[in-house]
This record gives structure tokens, sequence and C-alpha cells, in this order.
């Protein structure tokens, strides 16, 4: 696949921010991010006779007044526990994709993919103060279609805010001024920021990654997902489980199951979204890192996927607010990371054995509209973590689209499981 960058520039909000918003203060969970790859998104478009006629000017404009809004995406680090707003701009490329989309579409590929998100925030910039925080491309294909990718830095913010960002760029491509008070929060109250510098030291003595990993997508089409939460219900630990808990929950037992003793070993992280947990609620459409790590144990029991959604579903509840508010103001949760980090720099096996869960289900990247339609496909780039799961929405809202990253043996056995056979599809196109 042949891309021809047209263009790239740094793009500024298209009004100032006032002097008083100038500070944007980072959380500690924004600082625990910071660790983190960043978070991208790429939406793709089928040719219309709207794109045709609507040249590329228009939405770099929107670009330029989301920013505005989404003011911290266009500003700079300032040092550990804040971001100065100061209206740098965010980076802004368009580029010519040689050939159809239907040759990315038929089996999407990660570098393929990749090169559709070719500018990372902090590509060739070695001060924290020179990166910036965002990062666009929209890619113009052969067929007339469009692929729009955006990326941000995790220290800013999470998939939900990328969300936030996207959905409001493309509504105010449209036309539609929507009220977008409680965008920005000021989260340091309650998550006040921490010294990490002996995080940091820790965290660079991890080594990385040194045996191969297999990253693959599956997808469960909507009536299968709905045989699958059938087969669930009414067991004694869960009624019926969500989408999310029945997937995972058979994802959990059969990656997690002991070959030998057929009994599951590992535990599970599921990455949960603060927003509407926390009292009073936060915005939905806010910024930040609003995410904690929930986590579930099994005991070393045999496989039952209705107890594993049951304890999925359990370890989720227990994400409260008066909860978070108490981990993080004892200082617990950076005793435990600290603890984690430790272990890991000194044998980088000790958590493989976790797998970890995050859903981008309910986000509505489906929806975005920039004036031509809606995406026929939502993917991303991004490198999962080994052991590591994640789920997004179909196009219908009925199914979901699974990766998941395994070592090349374990991935082998995963893809020949009957039970992930009975449910999923690992060739579909889109």
């Amino acid at each position: 696949m042949e891309i021809q960058i047209i263009s790239k520039e740094i793009i500024k909000p298209s009004a100032p921010t006032p002097h008083h918003l100038k500070t944007y203060k980072l959380s500690a969970v924004d600082q625990l991010a910071a660790f983190a790859a960043d978070v991208p998104v790429i939406l793709f478009y089928s040719p219309t006779d709207e794109i045709s006629s609507k040249n590329s000017d228009y939405i770099k404009k929107s670009f330029a007044k989301t920013l505005t809004l989404f003011y911290p995406f266009a500003g700079r680090i300032k040092d550990d526990s804040s971001i100065d707003c100061n209206d740098d701009g965010a980076t802004y490329i368009e580029a010519h994709v040689a050939g159809n989309m239907s040759m990315i579409l038929q089996q999407p590929d990660m570098d393929q993919l990749e090169q559709l998100q070719s500018c990372k925030p902090d590509e060739n910039v070695d001060e924290p103060s020179g990166k910036v925080m965002l990062a666009a491309q929209v890619n113009y294909f052969d067929c007339g279609g469009i692929a729009i990718s955006v990326r941000i830095r995790h220290r800013i913010g999470d998939a939900s805010s990328l969300a936030s960002f996207v959905k409001c760029w493309g509504a105010i491509s449209c036309g539609i001024y929507e009220n977008n008070a409680g965008t920005v929060v000021d989260c340091s109250s309650l998550f006040p920021p921490q010294d990490l510098s002996g995080m940091s030291f820790l965290y660079n003595l991890i080594p990385r990654s040194s045996f191969n990993i297999s990253t693959k997508r599956f997808v469960f089409e909507g009536p299968k997902l709905a045989a699958l939460r059938g087969k669930l219900c009414n067991g004694p630990y869960l009624n019926r489980p969500t989408r999310f808990e029945a997937v995972s929950a058979l994802i959990w037992g059969v990656v997690g199951e002991d070959s030998e003793s057929k009994k599951v070993n590992r535990p599970a992280t599921i990455a949960v979204d603060l927003r509407k947990r926390m009292d009073p609620p936060l915005p939905q459409h806010c910024i930040g890192n609003m995410v904690h790590l929930a986590e579930a144990n099994w005991e070393n029991k045999v496989v039952d996927c209705n107890g594993l959604a049951g304890k999925i579903h359990e370890s989720i509840s227990m994400i409260n607010s008066d909860y978070v508010r108490q981990v993080y103001a004892d200082g617990t949760f950076f005793s435990l990371m600290r603890q984690r980090m430790a272990e890991m720099a000194e044998d980088p096996n000790s958590f493989r054995g976790v797998i970890g869960f995050s859903s981008w289900c309910k986000f509505r990247f489906y929806e975005v509209d920039f004036g031509w339609g809606k995406p026929i496909w939502v993917g991303t780039s991004l490198r999962l973590e080994p052991n590591w799961v994640m789920l997004l929405d179909t196009r219908d809202g009925e199914g979901m689209e699974v990766r998941i990253a395994l070592p090349n043996e374990e991935m082998v056995k995963f893809e020949q499981n009957p039970d992930i056979l009975a449910y999923a599809s690992f060739t579909p196109a889109i």
C-alpha cells in the first residue's frame, strides 16, 4: 500500500484559550497513564457524493474549532502534573492512498492500519515540552473513500476522551454546535497528583517483551453473541450477563484454563470507566483518564462461564465512588503499583499470567458523521500488550469485535478451541 503525504502542519485552536484556563492539572490516574501507549482510532467512510463535493478546508477548520473546546489537546507538557494550555496546536496530516479502501477492509492488517496513522504525537521530539498531545491524519483513497485517524497521548486522555473529541469534531463539521460544558474537568482533587519518579525508574527497568506475540482479530456476530448470552443465563452466579461479561467470561475460561488440571489458574483485570460511577457522576464526555482496574479471581476452580461472568460482574460492581476515593486517598493503589513494577523489573514473567480486558463498546464511534454519513468500520492500530483483550462494537451495535494478544503457542490453541469457534469468526471481512 503506497501512501503519499499531501500536507503536514500544526493546527492551532480557532480561538485563544482564556488566561485562567492556561494550566490543566493532571490527576494521579493521568500520571499513571503516561506509562501506557498512545490511544489511536481510525474511521473508514465509503465514497459518497457528499465527500466528493466537499473540500478539505472545512474539515480542517472544524478541527481547529474542536481544539478550542478541547484546549488541553492543543497544549504541551509543562511538568509531571500539568499541561500548559498554550494553544501551540495539534498535528494535522492529509495523505493520498493509492488503491481502493477494500484492500484494507477485506482483511485488516495492523501494519497497513499503522500507515494510516503514520504520525505519532511524540514523533521525532525528545523534549516533553515540544511534543504535541494529539495528531490527526485524513487519508484519501483512489476509490473516493476516506479514512480519518486520530491519536492522543494517553497522559491526556483515555479512549472515552478520544471518542468525545472525534464525535465533537464530526458534529462541528456538520454545523452542529452541541453544549460541551464539562468537557474539561479538574479531577486532580479527586485523584491528587503523586511523586512517581521512583515508579518511572522501575518502569524503565522492566525488559520489553522478548517472546513472540500474535495479535488476532475476531468477531462475535449479533445472533451468535445473543446465543452465548442465552447459554450463560439463569446460572447460580449471574442471571443474565451483559455482552461484555459473556464474551470476557468465555475468553477468560479458554485462556486461563490450565491444560492439565482443567482449572482456571489466572486472574483477570478489567478496565472500568469511572465517569458514571463517581458521586456525583462526571460528565460522560469529559477528557482525562477516568479508568480503574478491577481484578477478578476464580480461585483455581473448574471452568464455569456463568461463574466467571459472575466474578467479572462482581468485580466491576465493587468499583464505586467510595471505593475509588479510598484507594487513591490512602495510597494503597500506588503502593501496589510500585510493588508490581518492582516485581516485573526483577522478573518480567511475574505478571504474564494476568489476563486483561478493555472495552471500547458504547463509545459510539459508529455515530461520527463529518457530513457524508457514518463510518462503515472503526478500527485501531493499537499494539496490545501480551495477554490483553480489547473489545469494540460491531457496526450494527449487536455484535462485538475482539482483538487479543497471546504468545504464539497459546494463540494456536486459542484459534482451535471449539468453544471459541462455536461463537466467533476469525476471518471476517468488513
